[in-house]
């Protein structure tokens, strides 16, 4: 029993509209607040991905007249970066590492000209690097305005939202209420300390992206036959175009979103919990 053109063609129409007023409703709530120039590049991305996604979906179901097709390989398309790309939160934390770590070498350097923290700090969130700088800059503006050294380096903190970043802080506080010797070393062992973890986390990130790209050569390669099946052998495939065989093509595709997103969460980054994020500025 095979589908009628009707009934395909309104299922069809059906969630290609449904696509379409969800992608609408998922960027209108993401452009809601103001306006930044990071959350138009990132809409301009989701937009962009949206429409690929309807693309290859609708040639999808020119080709093979398989509306499960049709609306999977869509959906696949759009959401390819969600559950095969690269880790953006991890690339972003590995940057943030990298850029703590820049910053921690520059303050003790700049902090051995015998000058103390309260100048050393604006001195060297000009040179800092750009995942660092905005939270360095909101630093130097309440030093700017008198706020106390110690309840600046906690909001600091809160704007970094690091545990990495934490452990710098405690050290800066503690040097800035006690006003003791050694802060020199204790910045060189932080910085060593972090180049360590950035490297550890470098290399398990390299690692994981080895996997993602075997995963996607595997997936392609899968769907890549089954597309050649479906529009040069109709008759080998013929048993999937009935209501039964679009059925357990539902089935197929739950089992391989199911392995994609248990993959993705499987390489997921579990971050420590953050020691002063319960610490209130006095």
């Amino acid at each position: 029993m095979t589908l009628a053109p009707e009934f395909s063609a309104a299922l069809a129409a059906a969630v290609a509209g449904s696509g379409v007023l969800l992608t609408a409703l998922g960027l209108a709530g993401r452009v809601a607040g103001p306006s930044s120039r990071p959350g138009r590049r990132r809409t301009a991305l989701l937009g962009r991905q949206a429409l690929f996604g309807l693309a290859a979906g609708v040639l999808t179901l020119v080709l093979t007249r398989w509306v499960v097709a049709g609306v999977g390989i869509g959906l696949l398309v759009a959401c390819w970066q969600r559950l095969l790309g690269g880790n953006a939160e991890e690339n972003r934390g590995i940057a943030r590492l990298e850029a703590l770590a820049n910053w921690t070498e520059s303050l003790r350097d700049t902090i051995a000209g015998a000058i103390g923290l309260e100048q050393a700090i604006p001195a060297t969130a000009g040179t800092s690097a750009p995942a660092l700088r905005p939270s360095l800059n909101l630093l130097v503006d309440r030093l700017r305005i008198r706020e106390p050294l110690p309840d600046a380096l906690l909001r600091f903190a809160d704007d970094v939202d690091d545990p990495s970043a934490d452990v710098v802080v405690a050290a800066l506080v503690l040097n800035a209420r006690l006003r003791g010797p050694g802060l020199r070393d204790v910045l060189t062992a932080l910085a060593t300390s972090t180049r360590e973890e950035l490297d550890v986390r470098r290399r398990i990130e390299a690692s994981r992206r080895s996997i993602r790209r075997s995963v996607q050569i595997v997936l392609l390669i899968v769907l890549g036959v089954m597309g050649l099946l479906a529009v040069f052998n109709r008759d080998y495939v013929a048993p999937y175009s009935s209501f039964a065989g679009q059925v357990a093509l539902v089935l197929v595709a739950a089992l391989m979103v199911a392995g994609l997103t248990w993959l993705r969460r499987l390489a997921r980054v579990e971050t420590h919990e953050r020691f002063l994020a319960g610490v209130s500025p006095r």
